[in-house]
Formats: structure tokens, sequence, C-alpha cells
């Protein structure tokens, strides 16, 4: 399978844009070498999947959660099923790594960084460049793009690098961020990020687990029927649960309807 075939076949799958990355050609300071993933890694596949418009811009933000479930699920069968077959057409070692978990929750990283960097193969693949919000932008969906990769022995040269400046700086993304998570350019505080992102992560799992220690029994009781556990308990089997979009919804550049 050339480049041609293997983009064909993973539009076909489902992406909306497939580019490719020589693994010289990836750069990232926070994520494993990714030959500690692939001993004999040459090259990354790398598939993006646009989100869906109408559901991002929802005032009601179980729609964009809606979406995005649907995003991931659509994303970790495809690059699945394009990585067996690159496996099964080409004689050679494959891996997929999904759009987000599992991720290493043991220290030091704790589950605020990936295996491989998606961003960094994405830009690698020439799908797009970083944004003032540490987002990929991509130059035809904007930064409304969620990103899969293959790890594979095959070797494959690097698509053309986007030499556009599609990010003019226009600050909505700073501005928009209910966190401020983005107040200090090139970097994305997480931890603010997070609490705002996902108050019915680990870190709300955990303070309702303190506040529920403590608590009366009669307090207990109210507790365990309360919104805030019924919350808790959806986001336990839904997985990584985000109540805000808003550095992806608010961002004008690249975007094309």
């Amino acid at each position: 399978m050339d480049k041609a075939e293997i983009r064909k076949r993973g539009l076909e799958a489902g992406a909306d844009v497939v580019g490719f990355a020589a693994i010289e050609d990836y750069h990232s300071k926070k994520a494993p070498d990714p030959k500690t993933l692939l001993p004999g890694v040459r090259s990354i596949v790398v598939l993006g999947y646009r989100e869906v418009h109408g559901s991002l811009e929802s005032p009601n933000k179980r729609m964009s959660m809606m979406s995005r479930m649907g995003t991931m699920d659509l994303s970790k069968s495809s690059v699945y099923r394009l990585a067996k077959l690159i496996e099964d057409r080409c004689k050679v070692n494959a891996v997929p790594v999904l759009a987000s978990y599992p991720l290493d929750m043991g220290l030091p990283v704790m589950g605020l960084a990936g295996d491989l960097s998606l961003r960094h193969a994405a830009i690698a693949a020439g799908l797009g460049v970083f944004g003032r919000h540490n987002l990929v932008i991509h130059p035809r969906f904007g930064t409304r793009i969620v990103f899969t990769a293959i790890l594979t022995e095959l070797p494959l040269e690097s698509d053309p690098p986007v030499k556009d400046e599609l990010c003019d700086n226009c600050m909505l993304c700073v501005e928009n961020c209910p966190a401020r998570a983005l107040d200090t350019e090139g970097k994305t505080e997480q931890m603010k990020c997070l609490r705002v992102s996902q108050p019915y992560g680990i870190g709300g799992l955990i303070g309702f687990i303190r506040k529920l220690m403590k608590a009366k029994p009669e307090e207990q009781k109210a507790m365990l029927v309360s919104p805030e556990f019924m919350h808790l308990y959806q986001a336990s089997f839904i997985g990584f649960q985000y109540n805000c979009f808003e550095c992806m919804t608010c961002c004008p550049a690249g975007l094309e309807r």
C-alpha cells in the first residue's frame, strides 16, 4: 500500500482528512518516544474527524458531548480497521492510537499527557498549525477537528507542512476561556482547564468522596441522590465528560462551513 491507497482507505473508513509524517519529523517534549510504543516505527498515519457544527454550537453542552462521543466511536473503529488493513496488506506492524483514553494515570503523568501527542503528529503530517489556544488549526475545519493516529513500520514520507499563518491572534480563545487557562501564551494550564471542562472527572469524584466521608448519615443520604452524584455516576461509564468546548467553538481561524 502506498500513501494514496492508505489515504483513500482512511477516508472510506470515516476520516475527513488523512496525513502522513515520517517519524523523524515528529517532535513532542512531553510525550514518550514513539519507539517505546513500536520499536520499529518509521512513520505515522494521522486521521482527522471534523466535529458536527450544530452540536458543538448548541447551548446545551450535552449535545456537544453526544457529538464528541460519536466522533470517538467512529474514530476508534476506523483507525483500528485501517491499522489492521496495513498489517494484513503490508506485512508490517502497526499500532492504532485513539483520540483520548486510555491514558497513563500513574505518576508523574497522571493522565495529563498521551502516549503519543496527536497534536504534534497532526502538525508533522501537514494537517495544520498551532493556534493561540495551543490546539491544531486545520486549513478547512479550523479547530473543530479530532485526531487519531497509526504508528507503522512503513517508510512513508511526510506530507508538506501547512505554511499559512492560520491564527491571527484575535484572542477570542483567551477571552472566552471560562477557566482562564490560556492567559499565558504558549501554555495551557491543564488543571484550570480540567476543573471547568471536566467537573465530574477524577478531581470531582475525589472531592465528592471526601465530603461524603465527613458528612453525617442524613447528609450522606441526601448526597447520594443529589444531581452532583448522578453526574458523577454517569461520568463513571461515559468516560471523560466534557462540559466546555469554548476554545473550539469561538475560534474562527481556517473554518469553512
